[in-house]
């Protein structure tokens, strides 16, 4: 991930690591504030959560800075690397460490888990790095930096976050912006293999209604289920060439693989562009290398921008106590790509890991008369826009925007910056101009390597 040196003021943030234990250990938290151009501006910032659960506000907006320039003319920036994550005693498992091309066997991912588990545990207790603590932890930093009220921009995970923190302190909390929504009764798991699919289908249907890529790709949904068979009987030999050194990688393709490319390329739509190219390469030229070289890059993000502990502290006391699997309806699950094992995977690992502190009302729908810009991707394949159509019924004061075409997490679309910045500063959706996102194209699919048909 790249990131830039930008102009702001950073500091650690001391807080009780158990918030009912204000005299025992203590954790730092990273807070950077970036401030206002303007020397008027205005009091109320805005807060960045990013999502995972696991990944670093920091690092987020750091990436990906741009999008919040018009609402840093007059309003400051403040990033708080939630607890466990960046360089908020990051709590870090190390399953990465071994060759993803190689091994995906989950016979290791037990005991592994449980070692990350009893490591971690000697320097942190485990049961105090949830949503519930985290937004007791983003209302001190508020209190501390003297703000009265807050501006909250939330992406997937973080949506939950901004919103639990509007039902905890709603004085303090002025608007929300909720990008890639989990609205607060969704409990992450049981929808994923079958919202990922959906996802995948709308795109390869795309395909099939644009003529470009209908002339070379005639029947995507056909060459990817193809595909997927014949992975099933037997993986497929290929090669890469290892990020750090360049060195050639020989690896069995498998359909693990492949679940993991379509959908973590269907959270980008630059990615999900080359998909019927790379199926079409991949069953009717043997070429595996594309597909390949996207499950290489994916993995290698992955690993360098989560920290699993904490995204296992919260998934493992928020979302995996509430999942039945004898509720699962197994024979729609191995339907898809992704089939039950995700879930049952996450099921099995939360056995081992401490359960949190959660507040009872986490789940609960709520009411609220803060003003929410609730934004959407059409082909997001992990927050779809009916997670956002459910969140949006708390809030009075709101607007829902779907970009067709889209993946999960709308910054980088032309315009929403305008519209964040709109929203923000009149503090309302009631009258929010948002009509520049439905002239948004969809990202043009690839025919070639080369790219997009001219």
């Amino acid at each position: 991930m790249r990131m830039l040196a930008l102009p702001g003021e950073c500091g650690m943030f001391s807080v009780a690591e158990n918030p009912a234990e204000p005299n025992g250990r203590r954790i730092e938290l990273f807070v950077a504030r970036v401030p206002a151009i303007s020397l008027n501006k205005a009091p109320d910032p805005l807060f960045l959560i990013a999502g995972g659960p696991g990944t670093s506000t920091v690092e987020m907006y750091t990436a990906a800075y741009a999008p919040f320039d018009r609402v840093r003319r007059d309003r400051d920036i403040v990033l708080v690397d939630q607890r466990g994550t960046g360089r908020s005693h990051r709590l870090d498992c190390h399953y990465q460490d071994r060759d993803q091309l190689q091994d995906l066997d989950d016979n290791e991912a037990g005991p592994e888990n449980i070692k990350c588990r009893d490591e971690l545990s000697t320097k942190s207790d485990l049961r105090q790095y949830t949503t519930s603590i985290a937004v007791q932890d983003l209302d001190a930093v508020r209190a501390a930096l003297g703000y009265e009220r807050i501006n909250l921009y939330g992406q997937s995970y973080g949506t939950r976050v901004a919103q639990h923190y509007a039902r905890r302190y709603a004085k303090n909390t002025r608007a929300l912006i909720l990008d890639g929504v989990v609205n607060p009764e969704a409990v992450l798991g049981p929808s994923i293999a079958m919202d990922a699919e959906h996802a995948l289908e709308r795109i390869l249907a795309r395909c099939k209604a644009n003529a470009p890529c209908a002339r070379t790709f005639p029947d995507p949904l056909a060459d990817y289920n193809a595909l997927r068979t014949r992975l099933k009987q037997k993986p497929v030999r290929t090669t890469v060439s290892a990020a750090s050194t360049g060195r050639p990688i020989t690896f069995d393709f498998t359909t693990r693989h492949l679940s993991a490319v379509l959908r973590f390329a269907s959270y980008d739509d630059s990615q999900a562009a080359l998909l019927p190219l790379s199926l079409h390469l991949a069953l009717h030229e043997e070429n595996f290398l594309p597909l390949a070289n996207q499950f290489r890059v994916f993995s290698q993000t992955l690993s360098d921008a989560f920290a699993y502990g904490m995204h296992n502290s919260v998934a493992c006391s928020e979302d995996a106590p509430l999942i039945d699997l004898g509720k699962l309806d197994l024979a729609a699950f191995n339907a898809t790509h992704m089939g039950a094992e995700y879930v049952q995977q996450l099921v099995e690992a939360c056995r081992d890991w401490p359960r949190g502190v959660v507040d009872a009302d986490l789940h609960a729908p709520f009411r609220s008369n803060v003003a929410a810009l609730l934004l959407s991707g059409s082909d997001d394949p992990v927050t779809p826009p009916e997670y956002a159509t459910l969140a949006q019924r708390a809030f009075a004061d709101s607007k829902h925007v779907i970009i067709k075409g889209r993946g999960h997490g709308q910054l980088s679309a032309p315009c929403v910056d305008r519209v964040i910045a709109r929203f923000v500063a009149a503090g309302s959706a009631k009258e929010l101009d948002a009509i520049c996102t439905e002239k948004i194209p969809p990202m043009p699919f690839f025919i070639t390597l080369a790219g997009p048909a001219p």
